[in-house]
């Protein structure tokens, strides 16, 4: 009767965390994050009572295992600390909300698209499509980047010229350039300044504000305009150098 009992129970812990899952998925107000956070949950509560339904079977009183099971959930918890403080700081985070699915996040050192959060670990997946298991305690214990959490996201640009070359001329062109492409925004307006008076070059800083879907598309695309039309014009773009002088020391005099 107990492995009846028991193989039943698992597979209606199984099927109800399905159903779950499927449910909280046509509820719109429910965020995609929450879903397999709560339905994990549901699926151990009900894994718990078929426990005791087991138990039961096996004469164990409810008083007696009620004790039992606080002893043993204070050994464990000690035991397990860490995967303790993994599972509240799953709580955490899903409570405060400082990601949710699909974003892309830098935190304890790991990037990547936020796929999961579950009890104890979050999921990602890098941009070349590597799997990461990071456990929630490192990701709640360290700085948090968001970059998918604004709506709009800055491109910064630094194009380098020579000192010899039209300065205005040059400014006039980059600035057409971010004039030109439809996806830069026109407010905040586009920027081009002066930015250092570096040792190879006169560097000038393009800035621009894109809608974050935009941002690494047309990062790309002004990478490559500059450099065409800085060419095209007819301006010089230096890189480090040295020059190396020889001087011929003569033979000392006998």
């Amino acid at each position: 009767g107990a492995i009846v009992i028991l193989v039943i129970g698992w597979w209606i812990a199984g099927w109800t965390k399905r159903t779950v899952t499927k449910a909280l998925n046509r509820v719109k107000s429910i965020d995609d994050t929450l879903t397999p956070f709560l339905s994990s949950i549901v699926g151990y509560v009900v894994k718990i009572f078929v426990l005791v339904a087991v138990l039961n079977q096996f004469g164990v009183q409810t008083t007696s295992l009620i004790a039992i099971l606080g002893a043993a959930g204070l050994a464990i918890g000690l035991a397990l600390q860490g995967t303790m403080q993994n599972v509240a700081a799953g709580v955490m985070l899903l409570v405060l909300r400082p990601f949710k699915t699909g974003d892309f996040i830098d935190a304890g050192g790991q990037s990547g698209t936020v796929v999961e959060i579950s009890l104890f670990t979050t999921e990602l997946r890098t941009p070349d499509g590597i799997f990461k298991s990071v456990p929630n305690s490192s990701i709640w214990g360290a700085s948090i980047t968001n970059f998918s959490r604004n709506p709009t996201r800055r491109i910064d640009l630094v194009a380098g010229i020579a000192y010899g070359d039209d300065l205005p001329k040059a400014m006039d062109l980059l600035k057409g350039i971010l004039d030109k492409d439809a996806r830069i925004l026109k407010d905040p307006a586009p920027e081009v300044m002066v930015v250092a008076m570096a040792d190879s070059s006169v560097n000038i800083n393009l800035r621009a504000w894109v809608n974050i879907g935009d941002y690494w598309p047309t990062l790309f695309e002004l990478n490559k305009e500059v450099k065409l039309g800085l060419e095209d014009a007819g301006f010089t773009i230096p890189f480090p150098q040295q020059d190396v002088y020889m001087h011929q020391v003569g033979k000392a005099a006998e």
